[in-house]
């Protein structure tokens, strides 16, 4: 942690920045590349829970979650780049609390379906079956806040002090 914290003082991820000049756009691209997989799949099994392509079985969809965890981890190390880049500007951002509350959130939701044991009762819905009330209720949730965390992570260039150039 101590580490993290030096990192983040020094602003090496700003010199980085500010010396090569294609980082931030690859860090742009990146992090949409990682949204795409982390919301793409989630979205897809939450879609399903909710009653969407119910000819479709579960269990295949959930196999790719690892793929959602890696787009997640994408996300993860590219918003660490930015957020070092210019760390006072996103702690006095509004739209930034909001993205990282829908994250905390949103690993929380997870956090239940998986240790309730809904994630196994899914993985059993099949071709035409309906997933469990409490699943469905977990899936609502999932993608209003995965929708919540593009919005504000959208609204963070408009709602920052720092201007334009922060994602």
């Amino acid at each position: 942690m101590d580490t993290v914290v030096y990192a983040v003082k020094t602003g090496w991820a700003f010199w980085l920045v500010d010396h090569f000049h294609w980082l931030w756009p690859l860090c742009e691209t990146l992090h949409f590349v990682g949204m795409a997989l982390l919301v793409g799949i989630v979205g897809m099994l939450d879609l399903r829970m909710l009653g969407v392509a119910k000819g479709l079985p579960a269990a295949p969809m959930q196999r790719l979650i690892p793929w959602a965890m890696a787009g997640f981890a994408i996300n993860l190390a590219t918003g660490f780049i930015f957020v070092s880049a210019a760390p006072g500007n996103y702690a006095a951002s509004i739209a930034f609390r909001l993205k990282v509350l829908f994250i905390l959130l949103a690993g929380l939701n997870v956090l239940l379906f998986y240790a309730t044991g809904l994630a196994r009762r899914v993985d059993a819905v099949g071709p035409g079956d309906n997933a469990p009330g409490a699943a469905k209720a977990v899936a609502a949730v999932s993608l209003f806040l995965w929708v919540g965390v593009m919005f504000w992570g959208r609204m963070l260039p408009f709602l920052m002090t720092g201007g334009a150039n922060a994602e």
